[in-house]
């Protein structure tokens, strides 16, 4: 996983010769907005927590940052009890989900003040099975303005994983402030394990098939267009995404959104109309909230089936 995960992040970034540096990123920090604006996140929230990792490590430059020389949680677990599906049902997709990674391992969760990462960042969190039963449009509508992201889900991988928005409890770069784990993933407070950026075990996600889908019903490309070229957010529109035709099972879709390296690495707002309750039922299948610095999950269980992996 370690060497895999090194020479994806190596390739894409050899791709981005507009950026300083071989191996930097643009820090996102700052680029949060009130309204739609390529390259930032159109936030719902005004005013940010001072969550987060507690410190910035030797692989911030400056402006820039360098995935290579990020650190990641330990450990190599896999969740067998891991369920996730989509159901067409008339207008809506059905989405049930466990929020456990399919075929897909996480990180020990949560950081173990033994873990070298523990000096960065003490996330007390751990993965959990969550009960989410949600409904996304089947033909979704562009809407008549787009609207901000939410703290939270805001779409999902095709191996059942929760996407939210580049941004973590302070407003920063989350991809590159939070210490995560070989796949960039890592559990918040109500045990959801969650992505922030393109991850490199997402299936497909250095293609440009459907590596996920938006919670307006819009699907998620990979990190390339169909000529095989690596998509940069100047190919794309406020929100992450362009028209173009995507067909999924049956069904074409007009407009999608694209994962870049680049922040804000997924959506920058939603360009398509969400169901009323959508939200609604996703803060109901989430697992009560943990107050930070009391991590574990209950009874102390750790891992599928109490096992930690290795």
């Amino acid at each position: 996983m370690m060497q895999s995960r090194a020479l994806l992040v190596s390739a894409l970034l050899a791709c981005m010769p507009q950026i300083a540096g071989a191996q930097a990123l643009p820090l996102g920090d700052g680029h949060v907005t009130d309204h739609p604006a390529i390259g930032n996140v159109y936030a719902c929230r005004a005013t940010f927590r001072g969550g987060g990792a507690r410190h910035e490590g030797p692989w911030f430059h400056g402006a820039t940052w360098n995935p290579l020389e990020k650190p990641h949680v330990a450990g190599h677990v896999m969740w067998p009890d891991a369920a996730f599906s989509l159901t067409p049902d008339g207008a809506d997709i059905l989405v049930h989900d466990n929020g456990l990674p399919v075929s897909e391992p996480t990180g020990i969760f949560p950081i173990a003040p033994s873990d070298s990462v523990h000096r960065y960042d003490t996330n007390p969190n751990h993965v959990g099975e969550q009960h989410l039963q949600f409904a996304i449009p089947a033909a979704p509508v562009i809407a008549a303005q787009p609207s901000c992201l939410p703290m939270g889900m805001i779409g999902v991988t095709v191996s059942g994983v929760a996407l939210y928005s580049a941004l973590d409890d302070a407003g920063r770069d989350a991809a590159a402030h939070e210490i995560q784990d070989d796949c960039d993933g890592h559990p918040q407070a109500n045990a959801q394990y969650h992505y922030h950026n393109a991850s490199p075990c997402i299936p497909g996600v250095n293609g440009n098939g459907v590596v996920g889908w938006a919670l307006d019903g819009f699907p998620i490309l990979g990190l390339t267009d169909a000529s095989g070229a690596y998509v940069a957010d100047s190919a794309l529109d406020a929100c992450h995404g362009r028209r173009e035709q995507v067909s999924v099972d049956g069904r074409t879709y007009a407009y999608a959104y694209h994962m870049t390296r680049e922040y804000p690495y997924t959506l920058g707002c939603f360009t398509g109309r969400l169901l009323p309750d959508t939200r609604r039922d996703i803060r109901a299948g989430l697992l009560p909230s943990r107050r930070r610095g009391r991590g574990g999950p209950p009874g102390g269980r750790r891992g599928p089936r109490g096992g930690r992996g290795g």
